[in-house]
Formats: structure tokens, C-alpha cells, sequence
């Protein structure tokens, strides 16, 4: 697909029924899961979009832009519940049509208003009954083997909010991934999480079987961190710094990534400058563009995202940084690049 189109599609969104949604939560995005040209790709379902999926194309209005469309189809594995009572669907959810993801602490230390990430909604879905706060390491191995076993489902992602203990969550995780990999030996698994205040997680992460980890900073800019995320900003970049060093000594080059997020009013050319830092760390730069979700302190203040214009230009030149290193996000093995449908650029050649 040129990445003009998938540029345009991620900011504009698509109109069609899908069986596979992921609502307001965790992280910045709430997107239809669909296979486009064989690839995983989560869009807005928006129905004031100008492109539509009509018979297994895309259209846009009547011109049909050469691109192979389907939505994903609801897994088996939401059909069942656990013995305690809790539908695997509240559990994990399937993103794209092979990617298990699940956030296995639904709330967060920093969702107070003045603390709050303003592209995150992750307390939202605990509040609307799709989610349970916390998972157990036993549920989430019950449903991988069910979504393994049942719906040919290849990686994993675990995430968490972050907690009140020095690990930030990180510790959990590693209990998570073992009990996983019991279950399913040989699941590829990436785990997320901030910095750790003890960096021989990072090393207890890997242990337990991980198979890549991404540490998210959303923006290397100072400025920007503290007007959009003032209590995660509020951790030095020298912290994540450290963490992406040992993560790259420990996991290997382009076995770590992290979020960065076109649109929070950072000068793209910077933006840009802080991929290619990423990069020369080993460090693989997961561009996505910014969307304004329901619920969040952005939408209630009327934020807007970028123009498919600058996604477009922020990923092609981010996408040249990583092939000139070598780097791929399927070389990732798990996680968001490995998986990239919510980022353009696995049309860009990144």
C-alpha cells in the first residue's frame, strides 16, 4: 500500500461493520482491526470517513484504491469464561488477526487529572466493564493457550499501568510471562513498561522467556513530555535512557522499542532527530500518529491530530533511518513494531 495511502487512512479513519474493535484504554489508540493486503492494520472506524470497505476492497467514494481489504473476524476464544466467571474477552483482547495483547493492571499511579498521559483513557475500559483491574498470571495463560489453540494466534503483548511499587509494574510481568510460556512454551512475548527503578528486572524480564520489551517515552522532548504527560514526563530521560541501554545489552539491537507519537506539537525535523538517536541505540522508533480518544483530557480539550500530510513525512524519513541501520520491526519477533499495524510504516519499508 504507498504510504499516501496508509498515511491518509490512519488519519481519516475507514467506514465498515468490524467484529474486532479495541475501545478507549491503555495507551493512545482505539482502533477496527482489519487485514489489509495480507498485513495487520487498526484504523478509526469513523463514519464520516470518505474511504469505505466494500466488497473486500477499499473505495474511496467510488474509486477503488487498488487495496485488498477485510475485517477481522471475532475470535473463538471471546466465547469463553474462566471458572471464576470472567470472559476471556475481559482478559486479553486479539488485535489485528494474530497479535494477543492484554494490559494486566487497569489502572495507573498517574491517572489523576494533574498527572494524567492526555492521549490515555486506560482507566476508561475498567470503568465500562470491558476489563478486570487486575489479571492474574494463571488467567492470562489460560486464555493465550485458548487463543494459540483456537485462533492461530503468533505473539503476545503484555502491558501494564503503572503501580505504586520502586518496579513500576515491571515485577508482575515477569510472573506473567512465565506462566504464559508454561502454557504455551515457545509464544514469542513483548513486554512494556517504564523505566524500572532496579534494572536488573530488565534482566529478570528476559529470563523469565520475554522475547522483546518495549520501554515508551511517547516523545524525547522535554517540553512536550511535560505538557502532555506531566507525571510520566516527570521521570528524567536519563532514566529511560539507562533502561533502553541495559534493555539493548540484555534483549539484543532491535529487540527494544519505543513509542513515539506524531502530533503533540513537536517540530517534525526534532521528532525526527530524536528517531535517529533511538536508532543509533538500537533502539527501534514505533512512529504512530496521535489520535484524539473519547475520554481523554485531549479530546475534552479539543486537541486534534496530525495532518496525513506530516504522518506521512515523519514516517518516510524514520523509515529510511532504520533500513539504513539494518533494523525491522518483524525482527522484533513480538510487540507493536513486530506486529506495526498501528504505525505506517510498514509501508514505508520500516
Amino acid at each position: 500500500m504507498p504510504l499516501t495511502t496508509r498515511s491518509a487512512l490512519a488519519v481519516r479513519g475507514v467506514r465498515t461493520p468490524t467484529a474486532v474493535r479495541r475501545g478507549p484504554g491503555a495507551g493512545p489508540s482505539d482502533d477496527g482491526h482489519l487485514v489489509i493486503d495480507g498485513a495487520n492494520v487498526t484504523l478509526p472506524i469513523d463514519p464520516g470517513s470518505p474511504y469505505v470497505v466494500r466488497d473486500g476492497r477499499i473505495y474511496d467514494g467510488e474509486l477503488d484504491l487498488g487495496v485488498a481489504a477485510a475485517p477481522v473476524r471475532r475470535p473463538a476464544f471471546y466465547d469463553l469464561t474462566t471458572a471464576d466467571g470472567v470472559r476471556y474477552e475481559q482478559i486479553a483482547l486479539l488485535h489485528g488477526a494474530d497479535v494477543l495483547a492484554s494490559t494486566v493492571v487497569q489502572t495507573c499511579i498517574r491517572y489523576a487529572e494533574a498527572e494524567r498521559c492526555r492521549f490515555c483513557a486506560i482507566e476508561e475500559s475498567l470503568r465500562a466493564g470491558s476489563t478486570v483491574a487486575a489479571k492474574t498470571p494463571a488467567q492470562l495463560a489460560e486464555v493465550a493457550e485458548a487463543a494459540v489453540r483456537l485462533d492461530g494466534v503468533r505473539q503476545m503483548v503484555l502491558t501494564t499501568g503503572t503501580t505504586a511499587g520502586p518496579d513500576r509494574g515491571a515485577k508482575h510481568l515477569v510472573r506473567c510471562v512465565r506462566a504464559v510460556l508454561d502454557a504455551v512454551p515457545g509464544l514469542p512475548v513483548q513486554v512494556q513498561i517504564e523505566p524500572p527503578g532496579d534494572l536488573d528486572t530488565i534482566d529478570e524480564l528476559k529470563a523469565a522467556g520475554a522475547t522483546s520489551i518495549g520501554i515508551h517515552v511517547e516523545s524525547t522532548d522535554d517540553a512536550v513530555r511535560r505538557a502532555w504527560m506531566p507525571g510520566k514526563g516527570s521521570v528524567p530521560m536519563a532514566e529511560y535512557e539507562a533502561a533502553w541501554d541495559r534493555a539493548v545489552a540484555v534483549f539484543g539491537r532491535n529487540r527494544v522499542s519505543t513509542y513515539l507519537l506524531i502530533g503533540l506539537g513537536e517540530d517534525p525535523d526534532e521528532l525526527v532527530a530524536g528517531a535517529a538517536s533511538l536508532v543509533e541505540r538500537g533502539v527501534y522508533p514505533f512512529v504512530v500518529p496521535f489520535r484524539p480518544l473519547p475520554g481523554t483530557l485531549a479530546v475534552r480539550d479539543g486537541a486534534t491530530g496530525p495532518t496525513a500530510e506530516v504522518v506521512a513525512d515523519v514516517t518516510s524519513r524514520v523509515a529510511r533511518l532504520l533500513r539504513e541501520a539494518g533494523m525491522s520491526g518483524a525482527d522484533q519477533g513480538a510487540g507493536c513494531a513486530a506486529c506495526g499495524a498501528c504505525s505506517a510504516l510498514p509501508a514505508a519499508g520500516g
